[in-house]
C-alpha cells in the first residue's frame, strides 16, 4: 500500500513541483521563501521527503523531484484543479473565489471522492483558469498558448489561460469584463509603454497595461 504524504508534505511537494515548472533551480533558500519558513525547517523537511523517495537532493545542488515525487505532486494538483472546476461549474463560485477553498479540499485522501467529482464534471482537462488538470496517472496535458504580449495590432485572439491566477488579477479581469473564452481584438499597441488597446465582443474598448498582458495566454481566432 502506497503511503500518501501528510498535508505539510503535500504543500512542499506542490511548491517544489511549481518551482520546477517555472524553470527555477530549487534550492533550500528558494523553497524556504516559497513556504515562508526558515531554511533549517525547509532543510529538515527535504531530508524527510528524500527518505520517502520523493526527492533527489545533494548538498549545494538543486532539489529535484523523483519520478515518484513528480507523480504525487501532479496528483495533488489534480485534486486542487478538479475542486476548482467543481466549485466553478457546479457550485457557481467565481474564478477568483475557488483557490482558497480548493487549498483545503485538496488534502482529502479519498481517491473515489475526486474520481466522482471528475465524472460529474465530464472529465475536464482544464481548470477555471485554463491550467491543465493532470490525469489519474499524473500526466499533464501540454498546452501551447501564446502570450498576449506577442500579438500584433489587428489580430483577434481568444483568452485561454493565465500565467498568474492571483485574486487581484482575477478581480481586475472581472472588472474589465474579461473571462476565459473572451475574444480580444488588438486595436493598438502604445509604443511608449507597450500598453494594449483592446476591443471586446460587446464593442467595449479597454486599455490593458503590459504588466497585465504578460499574464494572459491566448490563441488566434
Amino acid at each position: 500500500m502506497q503511503t500518501m504524504p501528510t498535508q505539510t508534505k503535500e504543500n512542499y511537494l506542490k511548491a517544489i513541483y511549481f518551482l520546477s515548472q517555472e524553470n527555477i533551480d530549487v534550492s533550500i533558500t528558494e523553497l524556504s521563501k516559497r513556504m515562508n519558513v526558515s531554511k533549517p525547517t525547509a532543510n529538515n523537511m527535504v531530508k524527510k521527503m528524500q527518505e520517502k523517495g520523493w526527492l533527489l537532493y545533494e548538498k549545494y545542488k538543486p532539489i529535484k523531484l523523483s519520478d515518484k515525487g513528480r507523480r504525487l505532486g501532479a496528483l495533488i494538483i489534480r485534486k486542487h484543479r478538479l475542486t476548482e472546476m467543481f466549485l466553478s461549474q457546479v457550485m457557481s463560485f467565481g474564478w477568483e473565489e475557488v483557490h482558497d477553498i480548493a487549498e483545503e479540499i485538496e488534502h482529502i485522501s479519498s481517491v473515489k471522492f475526486f474520481d466522482r467529482m471528475d465524472e460529474i464534471l465530464g472529465f475536464p482537462t482544464l481548470d477555471p483558469h485554463g491550467s491543465p488538470i493532470p490525469d489519474k496517472k499524473g500526466k499533464v496535458l501540454e498546452v501551447n498558448y501564446l502570450n498576449l504580449t506577442s500579438i500584433k495590432e489587428g489580430q483577434r485572439v481568444k483568452l485561454c489561460g493565465l500565467e498568474n491566477s492571483s485574486k487581484d488579477l482575477l478581480l481586475y479581469l472581472n472588472n474589465k469584463k474579461i473571462k476565459l473564452g473572451s475574444v480580444l481584438w488588438v486595436l493598438h499597441i502604445e509604443k511608449f509603454d507597450n500598453s494594449f488597446e483592446i476591443l471586446l465582443e460587446n464593442n467595449t474598448t479597454i486599455h490593458l497595461s503590459f504588466d497585465v498582458c504578460k499574464f494572459l495566454l491566448v490563441e488566434e481566432v
